[in-house]
């Protein structure tokens, strides 16, 4: 089992991602088929893996702490999601900005260009993991692995309130924040850099409750 939550944690399975038949599997990891067979059981019982009848077995969540904090935001709002995010992020940007390297620098800039180029896709799910992979990349920034986990935890929850946000916003393009929050931390100001994710924040809180009125 160890081996796939390697590959799973190494983003060579990514959330989403339907993993190889069973012949390949047992082929490429050298190990029996029922070696094969229990690792499957055992992270398809802890939500890591979730098998879908006649098309095969996908990557729900890249921990068993992702699984667990997937299906307690499945049980929440998306209002409650975003106060999560909130929280984590205004935080993050700041010892981001603290603590970032050359390294670090240069992910945020290229996931906000990747961001940038979906705001023109058609499919908004696309738009969606591009956002959350920026906002990834500002909390890897950080360099606190605690931080880290939880937040690639939340990703599947992260995504699924992005979409509902964006439902109610005909210009993503347009969504403040993201622009500053990167050049804040390039830039190493941390008051800035929560000031970034502040507005940001504060317009999804906004457009989330022109959405909730439209209903």
């Amino acid at each position: 089992m160890a081996q796939f939550e390697a590959l799973i944690a190494s983003g060579e399975w990514p959330v989403g991602a339907k993993i190889p038949p069973e012949p390949e599997l047992v082929a490429a990891l050298g190990v029996g088929r029922n070696t094969v067979r229990e690792a499957v059981r055992a992270l398809e019982h802890a939500g890591v893996l979730e098998p879908r009848r006649g098309d095969g077995t996908y990557v729900r969540a890249s921990s068993d702490l992702g699984a667990a904090l997937l299906r307690r935001a499945r049980r929440t709002t998306a209002e409650h999601v975003l106060d999560v995010r909130a929280g984590l992020e205004r935080d993050a940007a700041a010892a981001a900005a603290l603590h970032r390297t050359d390294a670090d620098v240069a992910a945020i800039t290229a996931a906000l260009e990747a961001r940038r180029a979906a705001c023109d896709q058609p499919d908004r799910a696309t738009f969606a993991a591009a956002d959350v992979a920026f906002h990834r990349a500002v909390v890897a920034a950080t360099g606190n692995p605690v931080l880290i986990d939880l937040y690639a935890g939340l990703t599947e929850a992260l995504q699924h309130t992005v979409t509902e946000i964006d439902e109610h916003d005909d210009d993503p393009a347009a969504f403040p924040g993201h622009e500053e929050l990167a050049a804040a931390i390039a830039a190493g100001d941390p008051d800035a850099a929560r000031a970034a994710a502040s507005r940001y924040l504060d317009a999804a809180r906004a457009i989330m409750a022109r959405g909730k009125a439209r209903r």
